[in-house]
């Protein structure tokens, strides 16, 4: 039976920050033209996403019921969230193109960040500092890869890119809006101003929350009135708003802990799950560190991207080269809206097909569980580059 659908039903495969590929298509049509070439997202890593997911159940109505399963702090939930000691070493090893890439970010950094990359501790690559220059060196690395030995080609294959967090830097990379080198040099001084921003070690959290079913908009009204009433001092923001079932809220740790318990009490959040960062991103604490960024994004030329990038602060697509600059200085302390930038992409762009690329796999396995009918192939290691096929 001929496939006239560009969507199929997909096997459960994984979540990432950076780029998703990977529905594969469960009929029994093979051929790739189903997906929709014109309407691929590439996805690219990455912020503070918790392995924090939505599980469905059919009740005997034929609907489906929403259930909350929170994954423990056992899932490596590190900071950033998916670096790795010895992450992008596969790759490095096998293909020139991806040796060139590490070596140049790291010839940029002075000669700091190949060895933290591939022998260092966990605990020196977790800095947020080098964490952001490894994320964002490693999904360059797979995206060069993918051009020289596949064949791949951005703006023939995807009509959009989309970073969370730290990967709208590597979106920005990968749509030759800016420069490799540029951009680990801006990554490693927005993880040391973010770093340094925090004068009170021990004060700052982050925790990620299940959010009840319907409830992600009561959640959004509720903060606003929780942060009205908080103590001097005290500060409890929305971070991320990841899918309708997950939000990261950051400030505090009085103020974390208080909104968490108010929006479970209020039965708007199911659980919450402490995040193990160095810093409260995407807050208001984090204004020193913005005000750093700015300063030094003043001496970067940027290009007009290859093909559209939307932006972490206004889910629309960036439209002048002049405003990137200021919408990543404004996206250290605002909210990452990551939900409303796919819901803008499937309801406006009819998107519904994703590449997820780089290290780590939490976006992508978001997109499966609130978009099960959704292409998302992902990858994240140098087998799925072997492995390719779109």
């Amino acid at each position: 039976m001929a496939c006239t659908s560009i969507r199929s039903v997909l096997v459960d495969t994984s979540a990432s920050p950076i780029a998703s590929i990977g529905r594969f298509l469960t009929s029994s049509c093979t051929n790739t033209s189903v997906i929709n070439r014109n309407h691929l997202l590439l996805l690219l890593n990455r912020g503070s996403i918790c392995p924090v997911f939505r599980t469905f159940k059919t009740n005997h109505s034929g609907t489906k019921c929403a259930s909350a399963k929170v994954y423990s702090k056992k899932s490596k939930i590190y900071g950033q969230g998916s670096q790795f000691v010895g992450m992008g070493k596969d790759l490095y090893d096998t293909y020139a193109v991806a040796r060139q890439v590490v070596d140049e970010a790291d010839e940029a950094l002075g000669g700091t960040l190949k060895n933290v990359m591939f022998e260092g501790s966990q605990e020196d690559l977790t800095r947020t500092e080098n964490a952001q220059p490894a994320i964002l060196t490693t999904s360059i690395a797979m995206l060069r890869v993918l051009e020289s030995e596949r064949g791949f080609k951005l703006e023939d294959t995807c009509k959009h890119a989309l970073g969370h967090s730290l990967g709208e830097y590597s979106a920005l990379v990968a749509t030759k809006a800016v420069t490799l080198r540029d951009a680990v040099k801006l990554v490693r001084l927005r993880g040391e101003a973010m770093t340094k921003a925090v004068t009170n070690k021990g004060t700052t959290a982050m925790s990620a929350l299940v959010v009840r079913p319907a409830k992600l908009e009561a959640l959004v009204k509720a903060m606003d009135e929780i942060k009205a009433t908080l103590p001097a001092g005290e500060l409890a923001e929305i971070a991320n708003i990841n899918s309708s079932f997950q939000v990261v809220i950051s400030g505090t740790v009085r103020g974390v802990d208080h909104a968490s318990r108010s929006l479970q009490v209020q039965k708007i959040a199911a659980r919450a799950v402490d995040l193990p960062v160095s810093a409260p991103f995407h807050c208001s604490l984090m204004q020193p560190a913005a005000d750093a960024m700015k300063e030094a994004l003043k001496d970067i030329d940027f290009k007009k991207p290859v093909i559209n990038v939307i932006s972490n602060v206004t889910a629309k697509p960036i439209t002048k080269v002049e405003d990137i600059s200021d919408l990543l200085v404004r996206q250290v302390t605002g909210t990452v809206q990551w939900h409303t930038s796919i819901g803008y992409l499937r309801e406006q762009e009819n998107v519904h097909d994703y590449i997820s690329l780089g290290p780590g796999k939490v976006l992508a396995n978001l997109l499966r569980k609130e978009y099960p009918l959704d292409f998302v192939k992902t990858v994240t290691t140098a087998d799925d580059i072997q492995q390719w096929a779109l």
